[in-house]
């Protein structure tokens, strides 16, 4: 147990360094092992954030243990081609060369001639190997009048198209569902203005997440949204997917920070919008539209959001707890005791961290094990202050025995592997072949009550276990506690039809008793289209399908996902 007397001891006692190290794992963040941070020590006062560094390598497709991917339409047998659609032709191709300038590294052509299918592969499937389609045409388009020209002429030949940004999803949304044409921002990667004074940043859709923010930091400011896949996503996707991400508790949703989208519709109408201003109260708010539309009314071309200004002063610390409703508390005392300081809080159990520690090869932070595991970090101008509301926040919850014990970083490569063992979760889950990942919002007090369900229910079905024959590794979950948005995760030797049918519609009726939401940042994609019915009402559900049909009445943009 925790006392008072261990707890001021550990505040005053110098850390001792120890499983130093050079190895960065594979996963798309920096997992920097590092020098064992002390417990609780005040000598991370006053740093400097600089996570912003683009450091991190892209998200690739690896070949892997049970990873041979089946096409979509396979997995989805009730789909079927719209008739609508017609197939693309090498006369369709010639008037896509001659949009895009005849420019060779604008084209991935296997239409009118033969292609090496690696060349498709990135195009065609996700990164966790779940979702393959087949399309044989991808565009590269460089500025908004190609994306106008190429929808335009799409539109009147009533090709699908799917829009594709850095493909890091999770719900299948970016990944044609049979022949669908990619069309690819990666080129549209320009940041365009930033004004110093109101921190309005321009950015076009294609611009990496982690290139955003390395441009903000190197001018004291800050892009308002973090994810573990920086290194990979792109900022049109993530406005497409309204991306929740870790900096949510601290600077709020897109849907607040976004000021203006520049937006290409399906018969190639411009949509200007790119308002910097933060007040523009002329008319209908057409950019909410686009936010978590996932690309089916149209493509977001530029960007215009609110960035505040960096932090002088980053303070992280990881701790471990007894039960869950000591996070509870732990998460209720530091909104009362951090309060504007509190930037994130993190949620992870015993069985995700004891995963990333195995795929890793690195020891925990903390010695021992415990049942649950909470990062904190808060971010504000003034080191000493912040550090001495932090210290007290410590001393209160240790000496109150609502944590079990906890490390504080002591510079930027501890703050980097600390978060390094929340950011690695998702891509350490896929060491074995896969993973069934839910995003969901809950109600705080019965969030994790869903992992223990949904592991009983696993067992019970005979599927969970430690041999090849179980295709069930564990049952964990972890996420923003700040925002009631748990990550259920599954990871899975292999994908099974059985696993499937135990997990849903389980876990979303699940949900639904409970008023929560399906999706929480992830968005519907084709993996929730057909579960939105558990968060979404009738008649919500149809000003949605009305809303499509004025904007895409010919059903080009993003078919067969979403509603």
């Amino acid at each position: 147990m925790a006392s008072r007397s261990n707890l001021m001891r550990a505040l005053r006692k110098p850390s001792v360094a120890a499983n130093a190290s050079s190895n960065i794992c594979s996963s798309s963040r920096r997992c920097v092992a590092a020098a064992r941070p002390s417990s609780f020590s005040p000598a991370c006062q006053s740093l400097r954030a600089t996570r912003a560094i683009s450091t991190t390598s892209r998200r690739l497709i690896a070949p892997s243990l049970a990873r041979q991917t089946k096409l979509t339409a396979d997995t989805y047998p009730s789909l079927k081609r719209d008739a609508r659609f017609n197939a693309v032709t090498q006369e369709h191709v010639a008037h896509f060369r001659e949009i895009l300038g005849n420019n060779p590294s604008a084209l991935l052509d296997g239409v009118s001639k033969s292609i090496d299918e690696s060349d498709l592969e990135p195009f065609n499937e996700d990164w966790m190997h779940k979702y393959k389609g087949q399309t044989r045409l991808v565009l590269k388009p460089s500025t908004t009048e190609e994306v106008s020209q190429i929808l335009k002429y799409c539109n009147e030949q009533r090709l699908a198209v799917v829009p594709q940004g850095g493909n890091t999803g999770l719900v299948g949304g970016s990944i044609p569902v049979f022949d669908e044409i990619v069309i690819s921002l990666a080129r549209m990667n320009q940041i365009r203005s930033f004004d110093e004074v109101s921190g309005a940043l321009v950015v076009d859709a294609g611009v990496i997440l982690e290139s955003a923010d390395s441009y903000l930091a190197q001018r004291g400011y800050i892009f308002p949204l973090d994810l573990g896949a920086k290194g990979s996503c792109q900022v049109g996707g993530n406005l497409a997917t309204n991306a929740g991400g870790l900096r949510l508790l601290r600077y709020g949703s897109l849907h607040g920070t976004v000021l203006g989208v520049e937006a290409v519709l399906p018969d190639g109408t411009i949509l200007n919008d790119l308002c910097t201003l933060r007040k523009n109260n002329t008319g209908y708010d057409l950019k909410q539209l686009f936010i978590g539309a996932e690309g089916t009314l149209g493509i977001i071309t530029k960007v215009s959001i609110h960035c505040p200004q960096r932090s002088a002063a980053v303070n992280v610390a990881f701790f471990g707890l007894e039960s869950y409703e000591k996070a509870q508390l732990a998460f209720r005392e530091a909104k009362k005791q951090l309060g504007e300081i509190l930037s994130a809080f993190e949620l992870m159990d015993g069985k995700s961290q004891q995963i990333v520690s195995q795929v890793k090869g690195q020891d925990k932070p903390l010695e021992g094990e415990h049942p649950f595991y909470c990062l904190i970090e808060t971010s504000g101008s003034n080191g000493e202050h912040d550090y001495a509301k932090l210290e007290a926040f410590l001393e209160d919850v240790m000496t109150n025995e609502v944590i079990a014990d906890g490390v504080v970083a002591q510079d930027e490569t501890q703050i980097k592997n600390l978060w390094g063992w929340r950011e690695g979760i998702t891509e350490c889950l896929g060491h074995w072949g896969g993973t069934y990942k839910y995003d969901v919002s809950i109600p705080l007090k019965e969030m994790y009550q869903l992992v223990e369900d949904t592991k009983a229910r696993m067992e019970e079905a005979g599927l969970l276990g430690d041999t090849e024959e179980h295709p069930v590794v564990a049952v964990l979950g972890y996420g923003h506690m700040g925002d009631s948005n748990l990550h259920l995760n599954i990871p899975v030797r292999r994908y099974d039809p059985k696993v499937e049918k135990a997990l849903e519609p389980f876990v979303y009726e699940w949900i639904q008793k409970r008023n929560g939401s399906i999706s929480a940042e992830h968005g519907l994609g084709i993996a929730k289209k057909k579960f939105v019915g558990y968060s979404r009402d009738d008649a919500t559900l149809g000003l949605m399908k009305q809303i499509k049909n004025l904007y895409d009445p010919n059903g080009i943009m993003n078919p067969y996902k979403y509603i």
